[in-house]
């Protein structure tokens, strides 16, 4: 691959790195932004590396966040509040598969080797207009390999989220991984055990929505054994020959249609209540469908699922594909579908005669039950008339 003789560098970029440079620190843009511009992809988020320790740059500007200072990383602020990171070079001293300690005071190609993948470790000085790539990352790019920076066991041992990163890369560009990287995934896959709940959902869901085809990185995870100890309720089955790539990028709605049992899945990735719940209701509903030539089962169905219809609707296949045009119809004209819809309230049945306490409620459901049959129902008159 040839190497652009000028990549457009954000102007904010250019002046922390200008200003650096002026300080008489050496600074490069590195990372995924580099990497999507040889490929012709939009990213406009440039990190910076730079021989400047963390306690210089925080000098060097007035507006800092130390985001991951410990690991030599200072967000500097632009003038529109945007953070840009800029990273010491360093090199790993110890690690324990989830968290490194890092040295400073190396050079380029030290930070450069303490990458993950060649295709993130290439680097372009934004000022002088040149390159490094050590690793030839640049080839791996043209030949569309994934492959680990030096030793792939290693690289794996020293954080195995990288694992699960080759994955959500093969699946989003396409590429395939090199056998030498492959084989280290998986033989290093049970250690993905050691990673936090919340760093393997953000990865896996990501990867769902980066994905060029949700169902090659599903295969992926299954192929590396990533499943088998993180998302044990996909099982080992197919994704219905890539029914699952038709659906919305949303992740917990793919989670959800993929397994047998989303809210434990969920639960284990520690996702948040609304999302469980969410999932629950998928895991519940999704083969239960009405008739969608009856407008009444169609209408007790929206008011048994709720929030959760277009969900539930997303994940239809024929024959039932006219079951969206029924909802759609029905919505039109907005008809009663909770208690809160009906035209009296509990007051309105204690004053009836109704005794206070559960017969109120039973009441109410029963007169929800009837203008759920017939909407026109749904007068004062009328409910009061049946109480």
């Amino acid at each position: 691959m040839q190497f652009p003789l000028e990549l457009p560098i954000p102007p904010e970029v250019l002046s922390i790195a200008k200003r650096l440079e002026d300080a008489g620190f050496e600074t490069w843009c590195v990372g995924g932004a580099i990497r999507d511009a040889l490929l012709n992809l939009e990213n406009s988020d440039f990190d910076l590396t730079t021989a400047a320790p963390p306690a210089e740059v925080q000098k060097l500007f007035k507006r800092t966040v130390p985001v991951g200072i410990e690991h030599g990383t200072v967000a500097v602020l632009d003038a529109h509040n945007q953070p840009h990171e800029v990273t010491t070079f360093r090199k790993d001293i110890t690690t324990d598969g989830r968290h490194a300690v890092v040295e400073f005071g190396g050079s380029l190609t030290d930070d450069l080797a303490r990458r993950d993948f060649t295709i993130n470790a290439i680097a372009y000085h934004p000022l002088r207009h040149e390159w490094r790539d050590p690793f030839q990352g640049a080839e791996d790019l043209e030949k569309k390999v994934i492959r680990s920076v030096g030793d792939a066991n290693w690289r794996f041992q020293e954080d195995y989220l990288r694992i699960l990163r080759a994955l959500r890369f093969s699946a989003r560009f396409e590429f395939r991984i090199h056998p030498r990287t492959r084989e280290a995934a998986k033989a290093n896959a049970q250690g993905l055990s050691q990673l936090s709940a919340e760093r393997v959902r953000d990865e896996w869901f990501k990867g769902l929505q980066t994905a060029a085809r949700p169902s090659k990185l599903v295969a992926l995870w299954r192929d590396i054994g990533a499943t088998r100890i993180w998302l044990p309720e996909l099982g080992a089955g197919s994704t219905e020959h890539g029914a699952v790539d038709k659906l919305p990028r949303d992740p917990v709605l793919i989670t959800a249609y993929l397994a047998k049992d989303p809210a434990s899945l969920l639960t284990r990735l520690k996702c948040s209540n609304k999302d469980i719940e969410r999932g629950r209701a998928i895991g519940a509903w999704r083969d239960k469908y009405p008739d969608a030539t009856s407008a009444a089962d169609v209408r007790r169905w929206l008011a048994a699922v709720g929030e959760y219809a277009d969900d539930l609707l997303s994940l239809l296949r024929a024959p039932r594909s006219v079951l969206p045009q029924a909802v759609a119809r029905i919505r039109q004209t907005n008809p009663p579908l909770t208690l809160k819809d009906l035209a009296v309230k509990g007051q309105d049945l204690i004053e009836a005669g109704v005794r206070p306490g559960p017969e109120v409620g039973e009441m109410l459901q029963r007169l929800l039950d009837d203008v759920l049959d017939d909407p026109e129902h749904n007068t004062r008159e009328y409910l009061l008339s049946r109480v």
